[in-house]
């Protein structure tokens, strides 16, 4: 176990990917709303770090606890080396974990242009994570969830 592991936290990788396709849901929901672009910045951060913790789980049976996306993503590369294609986003999406929650001195001011990169780049990202566990979002039903709304 490592520092700060969490009893109550799931042993099962698939709801660490099913939460991380609600935080990507979360801020495709709120990319519309300018107000909103440093959620959005941290949901595509909590995304990517759910997704990996979720894809090491799957591969190491084991929790990993912290944020840090770079280090997160190197364990990753240990079992698959393609995920060093993701490291620079990983690094450029780690600072949304604390500047994007927390009022500074110096705010975090994301313009629409960053915004709707981040939430790109996080979306391929995830699609990359899921793709190597075959994880389907859409098909997966997680057992505290309400029942979605068909279209």
């Amino acid at each position: 176990m490592s520092r700060g592991y969490r009893d109550n936290d799931s042993k099962r990788y698939f709801d660490w990917l099913y939460y991380a396709n609600i935080d990507l849901l979360a801020a495709n929901e709120l990319i519309d709303q300018p107000l909103c672009y440093n959620t959005v910045a941290f949901h595509c951060q909590q995304a990517i770090e759910k997704a990996i913790k979720g894809y090491l789980l799957y591969r190491r049976h084991r929790l990993y606890d912290g944020h840090n996306l770079p280090w997160l993503c190197k364990q990753a590369m240990q079992e698959d080396p393609h995920f060093g294609q993701w490291l620079d986003r990983a690094s450029m999406l780690n600072r949304f974990y604390i500047e994007a929650r927390y009022p500074a001195d110096f705010l975090l001011r994301l313009d629409e242009e960053t915004v709707m990169r981040v939430l790109t780049e996080t979306a391929e990202m995830s699609r990359f994570i899921m793709k190597l566990v075959h994880f389907d979002f859409a098909s997966y039903r997680y057992q505290g969830a309400p029942a979605r709304k068909e279209e």
